[in-house]
């Protein structure tokens, strides 16, 4: 059953403040190699996909909740940062945060209404279990790019990002032809996604 939209409303923000605080204590607290999880835009991702799938059906109201989720997360991680390292509060409204919440606007709009696809059948099905794995992997294809400038343990994180991958696909693809034809999906959207990186700097 769909969540009613107070709960929604109570849920989006509470939960984005949880994944800015959570995200910053886990990338201090938690050791390598596991720790780079905290950094990754694929656990966000991931999470704003996660909140689209409980809400089940609507797509409007997902892309809305989701966005929340990860525009909330973004002051509140830096908000944990300051509390808990002693980080100038100024950089909640920096020009890098601004554009990380912009970036939250955009991705909780595409995995937030993937979650709700990740439910329906046909090819919106396919591409919405795509879309978590090919963060997962695009990932996993730039760490796996650092590996030529001895960035240390990197294949580790590979390893970590395409089982992660692998999971997801299991999880949320329901048949074997869906997650066939969504790992045949996600894997040029991983590309695509690793150039795209690439030429902003990612």
């Amino acid at each position: 059953m769909p969540p009613v939209p107070r709960t929604l409303a109570l849920v989006a923000p509470v939960a984005g403040f949880l994944l800015g605080v959570l995200d910053f204590v886990w990338i201090k607290w938690v050791p390598y190699p596991f720790a780079e999880l905290g950094n990754s835009t694929a656990t966000w991702a991931v999470a704003a996909f996660t909140l689209g799938w409980w809400i089940r059906t609507g797509a409007l109201r997902a892309a809305v909740a989701a966005t929340v989720l990860l525009v909330v997360a973004v002051p509140s991680y830096y908000l944990a940062a300051a509390l808990l390292q002693g980080d100038d509060l100024a950089v909640i409204v920096a020009p890098t945060s601004l554009l990380w919440m912009a970036s939250g606007v955009l991705a909780g709009v595409v995995f937030g209404v993937a979650g709700v696809w990740s439910r329906m059948s046909g090819w919106q099905c396919v591409v919405a279990v795509a879309l978590p794995v090919a963060v997962f992997v695009e990932e996993a294809l730039r760490f796996a790019g650092r590996t030529r400038t001895g960035y240390p343990g990197a294949w580790w994180n590979v390893a970590i990002d395409l089982g992660l991958a692998a999971l997801l696909l299991e999880l949320v693809g329901r048949t074997l032809r869906v997650r066939l034809l969504a790992a045949a999906v996600a894997l040029p959207l991983a590309v695509v996604g690793t150039f795209t990186f690439t030429a902003v700097g990612g």
